[in-house]
Formats: structure tokens, C-alpha cells, sequence
């Protein structure tokens, strides 16, 4: 690579490897130390590639393909390195690891993953975000059927093949409900438009598959107007620390007989705000 003068390519692997767990710290040491010295050396190559730029299919590796090759590679070296990965899942704290072990885990093929990873959401009471990469990490593997587990107090049904895998894949509805509080907030208040993002794809994650997901999608206006309010509502207050629904309700045309609907919506989002709070 580095005598084919391709010194942007073996940055780019370098961070990629950097980014990967279960080394020793030396080898992390040796990346670094090693990227480091390629970006003073060659400051033109240095910059990560662009998102937007268009990719050379004969030059650019692709990165699943490329994660998916150094997972069998440590597969292949370790015979433990699967189980390594799932007590790092089932028996660790929910990090930044535990998604990471989740994504290495898509690329093994061993079929008893599957097995395990279904009974502990069946079995054990799981943080919902973590429930929801769960899910994900099933189907990217791709498992099919269905899967039974408890959303909270919530007995459900999910079916693995329609699991969103990113954003773009949720239904429309959910993004509508975001870009209605984008047109009352992203000019005059970017702040609150900023945390309601973030609330939202976390709060969306979290009751995949439950009665208040659902209730989403029935594409009704009225629907899609209570949850951008509520979701308003409570960024806002979050934010200035006291609640102010009476001129929000009305920027939503949230009339007395939504209101229960409204305050129902509202109170979802109180108790996911909370509970991620007493976490």
C-alpha cells in the first residue's frame, strides 16, 4: 500500500483500525504513532475523505467489507472471540464497546449468535436503546421472523426484516412529525431544534414497535401535530426549566379536544426524558 504511494488509503485503514476494539494497547499505540507521522509527512493526503465525494469503486475499499474481513480475521485467530463479544453485550455497561461489539457481532457467521441474542431480549430487562441495537444487529445478521420481548411494561411483537437500520429507513410519518417542529423552531430558536433532534431519534429508538410508535403512523395530521407539539414542549422545557404549552399548543393547532391525546404524547416523552436521566 504505503509503496504503491497510496498514503490516503492507509490513513484512512489506520483510522478505521483505531476505531475498532478488542487489541492490545500497543497495537492502538503503533496506529496512532503511525497515522501521526503519515499526516505531517503527506498534509495533502491528510484529510479524511469527504461524505459527498464521489468514491473511486477501484480505489476506495468499502468499510463494511473491510470491518467485516478484520472481524473474521480475529475470528479466525481466536476461537473465543465471539463468545468475548457477546459478555462483552450481555454482561458490560451500555458504552460506545457495546455498540461496537453489536456491529462485529453482524459480521460473524456463526447461527447460535442469533439464538443467544434473541433469548436475552426475551428473557432480560434491557435498557430500550440497547433492546433497539439489538434488533438492529439481528437484522443485519439476517435473521427473519418475528421476536417477542417487553418494550417497558409493554409486551411486543417485532418483525427483524423491517427493522430500520438508519434514520431513512423509519416510515415517513416520523420525520414529518421532526420537520413540523423544524418549521417553528430551526430560524428563531436552532438550540431547541438542535435537542429536539437528538430527543427524538433517541425517543424513536427506544419505542420501536410499541402502541405509541404505532400510534405514529396512522398518517393522520392531527397525530403528527400532537407529537411535534409535546415534542416541543418538553425540549422547551428542558431548556428553560418551566413549561410553557400555552403558546406552543397553539403554533401546533392543538385544539381542547386533542388535548388528552397531547398531554398522553407529552407524558411518553416525560418519562423517556427521566428515565435516561436516572440512568
Amino acid at each position: 500500500m504505503l509503496e504503491n504511494e497510496r498514503y490516503g488509503e492507509a490513513m484512512e485503514v489506520l483510522r478505521f483500525l483505531l476505531k475498532c476494539g478488542g487489541q492490545n494497547e500497543r497495537n492502538y499505540d503503533e496506529w496512532k504513532s503511525l497515522l501521526e507521522w503519515l499526516e505531517a509527512a503527506f498534509p495533502e493526503q491528510a484529510a479524511p475523505r469527504s461524505a459527498d465525494a464521489e468514491p473511486d469503486p477501484e480505489e476506495e475499499p468499502d468499510e463494511a467489507d473491510m470491518a467485516k474481513q478484520l472481524v473474521k480475521e480475529k475470528a479466525a485467530q481466536d476461537a473465543g472471540y465471539a463468545d468475548k463479544l457477546l459478555d462483552s453485550v450481555m454482561n458490560g455497561p451500555l458504552t460506545e464497546q457495546t455498540i461496537l461489539a453489536l456491529e462485529q457481532l453482524a459480521y460473524l457467521e456463526r447461527p447460535e449468535i442469533d439464538a443467544v441474542l434473541v433469548e436475552w431480549l426475551h428473557d432480560t430487562p434491557l435498557h430500550p436503546l440497547l433492546q433497539f441495537r439489538v434488533l438492529q444487529t439481528l437484522r443485519r445478521r439476517g435473521m427473519e421472523g418475528q421476536v417477542r420481548l417487553h418494550r417497558g411494561q409493554e409486551a411486543v411483537e417485532i418483525e427483524i426484516e423491517t427493522v430500520p437500520l438508519d434514520p431513512g429507513g423509519f416510515p415517513a410519518a416520523i420525520s414529518k412529525i421532526l420537520e413540523r417542529v423544524a418549521n417553528q423552531t430551526e430560524v428563531h430558536e436552532p438550540t431547541l431544534f438542535y435537542f429536539a433532534q437528538e430527543l427524538w431519534s433517541q425517543f424513536i429508538m427506544a419505542i420501536y414497535g410499541t402502541e405509541d410508535y404505532h400510534s405514529m403512523l396512522d398518517e393522520e395530521e392531527s397525530t403528527l401535530d400532537i407529537w411535534a407539539a409535546a415534542l416541543h414542549d418538553i425540549v422547551s422545557e428542558s431548556l428553560k426549566g418551566f413549561r410553557n404549552e400555552d403558546e406552543i399548543r397553539p403554533l401546533y393547532g392543538i385544539t381542547d379536544t386533542m388535548r388528552f391525546r397531547y398531554e398522553g404524547a407529552y407524558r411518553s416523552l416525560k418519562q423517556f426524558v427521566a428515565a435516561g436521566v436516572e440512568d
